[in-house]
């Protein structure tokens, strides 16, 4: 497994209880939830990926009729 970087986060004890909760709601620690909500958001902010091979499947139904 990759070596993960370590750093402190101050944040607001009212963010942490809110996040605490919806950590608990997903089963997810605080960290992995903040690493998830993290990652998503840079996934959305770097938009739709170009499409390779494993995506140019033909919907279902399309059975090359």
């Amino acid at each position: 497994m990759a070596e993960r970087k370590q750093f402190l986060l101050r944040i607001d004890p009212q963010l942490w209880a809110d996040l605490e909760a919806w950590a608990a709601d997903e089963l997810r620690s605080v960290n992995g939830q903040i690493e998830y909500v993290l990652r998503e958001a840079v996934r959305k902010r770097k938009g739709p990926r170009e499409k390779g091979p494993e995506d140019e499947r033909p919907p279902a139904g399309d059975a090359g009729s």
